[in-house]
């Protein structure tokens, strides 16, 4: 498979497939941030005025994180990624050096579908070469943006990811097949994004998913 240079906008390496959660391997109590289960997270309500018309991202009130999934890149690099109790938000801390290490970047995701995939033609038709995904540029709701991943002129393979995920109640992984787009606001720093993602449980159901996002700064949000 081709595996592709930039992550998050980043020059990264490639998911480790050899990576296997242990109970001595799991992630942090504490991630990045002071983010972790049960916490509460509150962003700055600046922002919401500071972005109107910038992008369609919305800003919540505050949140409780429901889930914590954790992906390793491999060489010191990891995806944290928190679920809110409200469904719809999501955040993800790019890190190195270790899973609450440096962080490289901040983005707040908004879900904007999830859809069920029942066949392997419909994952064609969706995500796969039927599809407009992988695609050098990608247009939503009349607003394009541009593919992060992948140098190739027509359209690429997504890229794969394997998921660690703990809640209060269980842990499980997930893999994902994904695609990331973005495109600039005009405010210094601050990208919206655009995240496709083929996901696979262990009990084999496939969905994908789409979610917009946006640059955060590490100052815009706290936990609680």
């Amino acid at each position: 498979m081709g595996w592709f240079k930039q992550l998050m906008g980043l020059e990264a390496p490639n998911a480790n497939p050899d990576s296997k959660w242990t109970a001595n391997e799991t992630p942090p109590a504490i991630g990045p941030l002071g983010l972790a289960l049960g916490k509460g997270v509150m962003f700055d309500t600046t922002l919401k005025l500071l972005l109107d018309e910038k992008t369609s991202v919305i800003i919540p009130g505050s949140q409780q994180i429901w889930s914590n999934g954790t992906v390793d890149l491999g060489q010191s690099t990891w995806l944290s990624r928190y679920y809110m109790n409200d469904e719809d938000y999501w955040l993800q801390v790019h890190t190195t050096g270790a899973i609450a290490g440096q962080v490289e970047s901040v983005i707040l995701f908004n879900y904007l579908s999830y859809v069920t995939i029942s066949s392997e033609a419909e994952l064609s038709r969706l995500a796969g070469p039927q599809s407009l995904i992988g695609l050098p540029t990608y247009t939503h709701n009349g607003v394009e943006y541009t593919r992060e991943w992948g140098t190739e002129d027509g359209q690429t393979e997504l890229v794969a990811l394997s998921e660690y995920l703990k809640n209060p109640d269980e842990s499980y992984s997930i893999e994902h097949r994904s695609m990331l787009y973005a495109r600039e606001t005009g405010l210094t720093d601050r990208r919206e994004f655009l995240l496709f993602s083929v996901e696979e449980d262990a009990e084999g159901a496939i969905s994908l998913s789409t979610s917009r996002g946006i640059s955060l700064y590490t100052t815009d949000l706290n936990t609680f």
